[in-house]
């Protein structure tokens, strides 16, 4: 039993550390007014999102960079996704549609969307945008200015979460807490190692000389989680690259429903630790099931300390994220029940071979 409390409390005290770090450092995208005015090809893969798209091309068309054009792939909706941008697209210029190609290969849907449309790209930049995104003033701008402060092939941020259900916010708060508690960002642009990686689909910027010289999709064709492996090629290749919080200049409401958020984060959990599953339930177990061994030794001096060095990194992290501080703490023990039954499913459907995203197996 001492032992087992011993092991929890360095494990919780290293996350603790590693908040404050990141909480300290404050890694956000910063707003630059000095004007660029390289071009900017916006690339949008779409599948059955006619629910979202027209948010995201509106909130492009409002934005306060100039210098664009946006692509969006059709890729093989049921829905009325294709005719919906064709419409949009019809009436302004810098923006336009295309169907993308049957799945080939090794390639994974979202993987081969991407590389269809850098393709098609003309930008001194390549921006991939998930569908379900909003973009606001200063992102655009910022972000190149990013790219060559840091000389960066490649900038991904972590948007900001909209949350509206219930189901919402006691999941995807999961994406940050795990993230800023177990990864200092800024470590990812100072160490070399591409063990050192973490990144998000959600927004990524590429030096577009660099990405066609390397063609990076095309290298993680057939990973499930091809965002971070993308950082780490990036890396390997020994070029300088980055990943940020994205300070309120893009947002993206993720999942809709309790099953969603489930089916979503389940698809990725495993990633994380390489498909480990011993390593990812020794993780579980560190995070969840030590606490609560603590809690039944009844010591109030190791309870308060405990629950100090787990709820106040929580604060930290809302604020990072930018959510509601007060409503994560409440919420905290129920988003760990949820984290549980995410790794349940992923578990299950990564044995069972029956993981599947948007119709299709992954």
């Amino acid at each position: 039993m001492i032992t087992v409390i011993y092991v929890t409390f360095v494990f919780i005290i290293l996350r603790f550390v590693v908040t404050v770090f990141n909480f300290v450092s404050d890694p956000k995208l910063r707003r630059v007014n000095k004007p660029y005015t390289d071009f900017v090809s916006i690339l949008i893969p779409a599948r059955n999102e006619e629910k979202n798209i027209l948010n995201l091309l509106n909130s492009i068309l409002n934005q306060d960079y100039q210098d664009y054009e946006v692509i969006i792939l059709d890729d093989d909706s049921s829905d009325k996704t294709y005719g919906l941008c064709a419409d949009f697209s019809s009436k302004h210029h810098s923006f336009r549609v295309i169907k993308g190609k049957e799945l080939t290969g090794q390639w994974l849907g979202k993987n081969y969307a991407c590389h269809q449309l850098a393709q098609q790209a003309r930008g001194n930049f390549l921006l991939f945008l998930d569908a379900d995104d909003q973009v606001y003033d200063g992102l655009i701008n910022s972000a190149v200015h990013r790219m060559y402060f840091r000389n960066l092939a490649l900038l991904s941020l972590f948007a900001n979460q909209q949350m509206e259900t219930f189901a919402e916010k006691v999941t995807v708060p999961l994406m940050h807490y795990i993230l800023l508690n177990l990864l200092p960002l800024k470590l990812i642009y100072l160490v070399r190692n591409p063990m050192v990686a973490a990144a998000s689909g959600q927004f990524m910027l590429f030096d577009a000389e660099l990405y066609r010289q390397n063609q990076w999709h095309s290298l993680t064709k057939d990973k499930t989680v091809e965002d971070a492996e993308i950082m780490r090629q990036v890396k390997s290749a020994g070029f300088n690259s980055e990943s940020l919080l994205a300070n309120g200049m893009v947002s993206c409401r993720m999942y809709k429903s309790y099953s969603g958020a489930v089916n979503g984060f389940g698809k990725n959990a495993l990633a994380a630790f390489n498909f480990n599953i011993f390593s990812f339930l020794i993780f579980l177990l560190l995070l969840i099931g030590g606490p609560m061994i603590v809690i039944t030794t009844l010591n109030l001096n190791l309870i308060t300390m405990m629950l100090g060095l787990i709820l106040l990194p929580r604060v930290m992290i809302s604020l990072l994220a930018g959510q509601n501080a007060v409503r994560n703490v409440l919420l905290h023990p129920i988003q760990m029940f949820n984290l549980l039954v995410i790794a349940f499913f992923a578990i299950q459907r990564y044995l069972t071979k029956t993981t599947t995203w948007k119709g299709r197996s992954v």
